[in-house]
């Protein structure tokens, strides 16, 4: 847990992994961090397993560096209780339609008529000028959308999905960049402004930032796909005992490989020496690395590749992740001791602070980081709501009058 944003407070109404993702980067980052749930709370606390009956193990992975408060913006007391909350906050952030935020009293146009310099993002499915504007979405419907389905096909060309949620994650990278862009902007000019991260507009510009390729150009000078990626022998390679990313891609690296596989003569091939004929041809040199892989085990290959300065890689079951050596020894892969929850583990995001001019590759232990806050565990539903509450000036009576009214929920 980082300090770089200590004293801004972000009251976050997001849900599922896009928007929650978003704010946990903003609460690694030392920003206060208030998760605004209804009675029933987050749905993805309900996906299993999990350490409680309200924490999933995915809603750990995406809550932690957050407090939770239970509110019926329903209720007239929910709204007031609302507009103490926005009044104290730097950043309002959710990721619900436009016509669902409205609803609920947290659209922009209502909420900067309480604070004026209000940093306010959201990120809905689809742009709010577009047609599908208040069409639901979720990562499957996205990966459809913008090609990433399709580009993951199988060998029958039947679209696949990715195995991880990640144009929610993508997108929730990008609203959490929005929102400290938008902090940076309000901290030299004291204005706020909203910001809108649709989700099937922030993919497609990622995933075509390479694919749009041929497209690029008007009228068209190609078809569209970054052809490296598009090459049938892109994949990992079969080993004698496994499968390996390998992967020359400098001049100097593929003329290094091809002498290492006894393949001299093709080292010096005019077209392997220029990088654009070898572009147009890379296939070629795929197939024959595919050829070649079985020879040597995994060991063998990353002594070899290694010594050679020849970028390669053993691929990894998930379980295999956890044992990863580089991971062990930048200290990604933690634990935390909880009363209630016991031991959980998690991956802290790789921001590694050096000093006061950021990160110089010297031992972390002597980092600043070292006397950082230790990351707090993703909150029970309610868990502060009374906490909240108080720090917003209310009374123990009054707290306890809005629980009874179920405007607030208890933990």
């Amino acid at each position: 847990m980082l300090k770089l944003l200590e004293g801004i407070k972000v009251v976050d109404f997001t849900t599922i992994v896009l928007g929650p993702y978003a704010t946990q980067f903003l609460g690694d980052f030392g920003a206060e961090v208030i998760k605004v749930e209804p009675f029933a709370g987050d749905g993805f606390r309900a996906v299993r397993p999990g350490p409680s009956a309200d924490i999933g193990a995915g809603f750990a992975a995406f809550n932690r560096n957050k407090r939770s408060i239970v509110l019926d913006l329903k209720q007239p007391a929910g709204q007031e209780v609302l507009g103490h909350l926005v009044k104290d906050a730097d950043v309002v952030v959710h990721n619900m339609r436009g016509m669902s935020a409205l609803a609920l009293g947290i659209a922009y146009e209502q909420l900067r008529l309480l604070k004026p310099d209000l940093v306010y993002c959201w990120s809905p499915g689809f742009a709010s000028h577009g047609p599908d504007a208040n069409s639901p979405a979720y990562d499957d419907i996205i990966q459809a959308r913008s090609g990433v389905a399709a580009l993951n096909a199988d060998a029958d060309n039947a679209p696949q999905f990715l195995r991880s949620v990640v144009c929610d994650k993508v997108v929730g990278l990008h609203l959490a960049l929005a929102i400290a862009a938008a902090i940076v902007h309000r901290l030299r000019t004291g204005e706020g402004q909203s910001i809108e991260v649709p989700m099937l507009e922030n993919m497609t510009s990622f995933l075509l930032a390479e694919h749009l390729a041929g497209h690029t150009m008007e009228p068209a000078q190609g078809e569209m796909g970054y052809e490296r990626m598009m090459t049938a022998n892109r994949r990992p390679f079969k080993t004698a005992d496994g499968y390996m990313a390998i992967m020359p891609y400098s001049t100097k690296q593929w003329i290094q490989f091809l002498q290492l596989v006894g393949e001299r003569s093709l080292a010096g091939a005019d077209w392997v020496l220029d990088a654009a004929a070898r572009s147009n041809r890379i296939d070629e040199l795929y197939q024959l690395i595919a050829q070649v892989a079985p020879r040597h085990s995994n060991t063998q290959w990353q002594q070899q590749l290694s010594t050679n300065d020849i970028p390669c890689a053993v691929v990894n079951a998930l379980g295999d992740v956890l044992a990863d050596p580089q991971l062990a020894a930048s200290g990604a892969l933690q634990t935390m001791q909880d009363e209630d929850l016991g031991t959980l583990r998690y991956l802290q995001p790789g921001f590694f602070a050096g000093g006061p001019n950021g990160s110089d590759g010297s031992d972390s232990k002597d980092a600043d980081t070292a006397s950082d806050p230790a990351p707090r565990r993703a909150p029970h539903l309610g868990e502060h709501g009374r906490q909240i509450l108080a720090e917003l000036g209310y009374e123990a009576q009054a707290i306890q009058s809005l629980i009874d009214a179920q405007v607030v929920g208890d933990y």
